[in-house]
């Protein structure tokens, strides 16, 4: 559970510990907004893109062996960002840090898969999740911080250390998980094989849309935050980081209720649940989108990242379930289609002539107007399924 908490804490870490530091940093660099959020958006690309070939990878030749290769490339690529003296030259070290990410939670979600079988899975999945919600904490509060005290690059200087301590862990810590490697996997015969096998079942678009969704309006809050927070409202780099922290912490939350629904419930009105949630959260965006302050950005939002809290660790586990013998490549095509759809929703932001607070509030909208569809198909299964027994 540590070493996965770790490689999953890693995303929103490289994600979240920079957002604070996203004003002034674009200010030293001479850069618009748009090229700003270009920073994040091409990084989760990037992740999604390299998954594939970081999951053919580890069905191949192990877990332990891709993790170690994928976080070197992790610590270069944050050190290249630390010396970055151009917008440009951050964007490219930021996409191959993307790159390198990849390796990191791909390989972490075929770990759970390696060890655990369904409901098991999904909740191991939700305590590493909650070892990550810890770490979200963590990471804005210090990323304002040291951009208030040593200025942006302290903040993206801290990845480093993060990076080497994590490769250290792997490399001392964690034991080979894949008792059989595929010799097949790299071949491209069966490697389409494969893609074709998980692209026709139908329970991994359905879980991958969820945590698609769901990630979907917290990028969206990510790439706006700290902009309407620190620009519109005049809050502080410290105080924004404090602010993210809270959403962080309502994440954790839906963590840990997430457990305790699985148990009482099962996956199907877990689901259900959630997602009812995540549309009172989008329902408050919109009620208080005429109040002109930041706690109500900020209010509504905490609903949406309980229920975020609770969609991942179904959504990443179920995506992956029926995938035993290529838990590596299913994981890959889900994170693929998850940053493929983040991605789009930032060019869609960056284009956007509405204000970036008006942006956030109509993407959450309509990520959640997904998530509220997933739902009822959720409790249907389940109303089906329990018909069924009962008869």
């Amino acid at each position: 559970m540590v070493v996965l908490s770790l490689l999953l804490g890693l995303q929103p870490l490289t994600t979240d510990l920079y957002l604070p530091a996203l004003p002034e940093l674009t200010v030293q660099l001479g850069a618009s907004l748009a090229e700003g959020q270009q920073t994040l958006a091409a990084l989760l690309l990037a992740f999604g893109v390299s998954q594939p070939l970081w999951g053919a990878l580890s069905d191949r030749f192990g877990r332990k062996s891709v993790l170690a290769t994928g976080l070197a490339l992790y610590v270069m690529s944050a050190l290249g960002g630390v010396l970055a003296t151009s917008i440009g030259q951050l964007l490219l070290w930021r996409i191959v840090q993307g790159v390198a990410l990849g390796a990191s939670v791909m390989t972490a979600r075929a770990i759970v898969r390696d060890v655990y079988e369904t409901l098991a899975a999904a909740l191991a999945m939700s305590k590493a999740l909650s070892g990550l919600g810890v770490l979200a904490c963590l990471g804005p509060p210090l990323g304002g911080l040291l951009t208030w005290a040593l200025g942006w690059r302290a903040a993206l200087g801290v990845l480093v250390v993060i990076g080497v301590l994590t490769l250290a862990v792997v490399l001392w810590g964690l034991r080979e998980t894949l008792p059989r490697p595929n010799a097949e996997a790299l071949r491209w015969r069966r490697f389409a094989f494969t893609w074709r096998e998980i692209g026709a079942h139908p329970d991994f678009w359905y879980f991958t849309l969820l945590s698609s969704a769901s990630y979907g309006g917290v990028f969206t809050f990510l790439a706006t935050s700290s902009y309407v927070l620190i620009d519109r409202y005049g809050l502080t780099p410290q105080d924004c980081g404090w602010v993210l922290c809270s959403t962080a912490a309502a994440f954790l939350l839906g963590t840990l209720l997430c457990r305790r629904l699985l148990r009482t419930l099962g996956i199907a009105r877990t689901v259900a649940f959630g997602a009812s949630a995540s549309v009172l959260g989008a329902v408050g965006m919109v009620t208080f989108s005429g109040v002109d302050h930041w706690w109500a950005v900020v209010l509504p939002f905490y609903p949406y990242m309980l229920a975020h809290g609770i969609h991942m660790p179904c959504g990443q586990s179920g995506a992956v379930s029926p995938f035993p013998h290529a838990a590596g490549s299913a994981s890959a095509l889900a994170g693929f289609v998850m940053m493929l759809c983040v991605f789009l929703t930032g060019l869609a932001l960056g284009a956007s002539t509405l204000t970036p607070r008006a942006s956030m509030t109509v993407a959450i909208s309509l990520w959640a107007l997904l998530l509220a569809v997933l739902g009822v198909v959720s409790w249907r299964r389940s109303t089906k399924v329990s018909a069924q027994n009962s008869g």
